[in-house]
């Protein structure tokens, strides 16, 4: 597994590669969340996602022999579990709310939001810095899915619910962006399964405990635990909690976040074919 890994870390361009695929796996996965989306309340998804991911990534864990307590400050776990809270349980519980009320088309523009975010957070709080070629890419990237986005949005979409989406998505992508950047340095020196699993484990405790106090707990968990809704859930979740997010954090760990952020911007494009 040693062996592996190092040869993993000297495959060139390995964080831009894993972005771009991270992008085609989380765009086929929200064509499938929003399927369920029809059926299942958003907090519901996200946390079903998250106990499935879990039960992934723990396996991958016991499979690779990596400890499950890795030897780290008991900072690094708050960090870690925080950066779960806002970028798993508060974030994505957003998009999927925002997705229900804007479809896929409309949901992709509000993302373009993402990247935007990412580079100023980690520019402030982490000191990364991008060189001219690299910030003229972003924006070639940034300009070419806002172009496309343009031509091929859902339309006929209520005005409340257009307000209250673009509103959703946009704070979706805020903490998505926040969540990033205060995982970032411990990513960069821990093991990747340890650091999603710790990440995981922190967004599922809150959403969890979030689900308890809402009054309507039995029908958002009877929906999603509901084996006729499934279908498009399982291999979704599998998709966009377990193949998205592993190559994902993969992406954030071996190159600046910054790039892999601006390269995860594409699967909005690969949303539009996918959709059609």
């Amino acid at each position: 597994m040693t062996s592996l890994t190092e040869s993993l870390q000297a495959f060139p361009y390995l964080g831009e590669t894993l972005a771009l695929t991270s992008a085609f796996v989380w765009a086929a996965a929200v064509i499938l969340f929003r399927i369920s989306g029809k059926k299942v309340n958003p907090l519901g998804l996200n946390f079903f996602k998250g106990i499935l991911s879990i039960l992934f990534f723990a396996g991958m864990i016991l499979i690779t022999g990596q400890p499950v307590l890795f030897k780290a400050p008991w900072q690094s776990y708050v960090l870690l579990a925080l950066s779960g809270i806002i970028g798993i349980a508060i974030s994505e519980t957003l998009f999927y709310a925002s997705l229900n009320r804007l479809g896929a088309g409309l949901s992709a523009v509000v993302s373009c939001t993402y990247s935007p975010f990412v580079i100023i957070f980690s520019v402030i709080f982490i000191q990364e810095r991008m060189t001219l070629l690299q910030l003229f890419g972003v924006l070639l990237i940034v300009s070419a899915v806002l172009t496309i986005s343009q031509k091929n949005h859902e339309s006929h979409v209520p005005r409340k619910n257009l307000i209250s989406g673009i509103a959703m998505g946009t704070a979706s992508m805020l903490t998505l962006a926040v969540g990033i950047v205060i995982m970032k340095p411990i990513l960069n020196k821990s093991p990747l399964l340890w650091t999603t699993m710790v990440r995981l484990l922190g967004g599922v405790l809150f959403l969890s405990i979030f689900i308890y106090l809402n009054p309507r707990r039995r029908e958002i968990l009877a929906a999603a635990f509901s084996p006729k809704n499934w279908g498009p859930m399982v291999p979704g979740s599998f998709l966009g909690g377990c193949l998205s997010l592993l190559v994902w954090m993969g992406a954030m760990k071996y190159t600046q976040a910054s790039q892999a952020s601006a390269l995860s911007e594409l699967n909005i494009i690969f949303i539009f074919i996918l959709g059609a």
